[in-house]
């Protein structure tokens, strides 16, 4: 069985994305439709992980930036009393 490296998968679902039909790409490539629809499912999950991971981290950094300027007054708050 032939592997396949990832820039090669991402050229062909890119092929499918821009318009040709999964049938031709299989043709042009010399590749099984049924691995192209995989591979074509796996770029799609791959993609929804990487949008899960960059809403969870700007709700991190919201939170961090909240503790930060709460520090800062804090900071203020305290400078003063000295």
């Amino acid at each position: 069985m032939r592997k396949y490296d990832e820039d090669y998968k991402r050229e062909a679902v890119k092929k499918i994305h821009d318009g040709q039909s999964v049938a031709s790409v299989a043709r042009e490539l010399g590749v099984a439709e049924s691995l192209l629809h995989n591979w074509k499912r796996q770029a799609t999950e791959a993609s929804s992980d990487s949008e899960r991971e960059v809403i969870a981290l700007r709700k991190k950094l919201r939170e961090v930036e909240m503790e930060r300027d709460i520090l800062k007054k804090a900071a203020l708050i305290f400078g003063r009393s000295g």
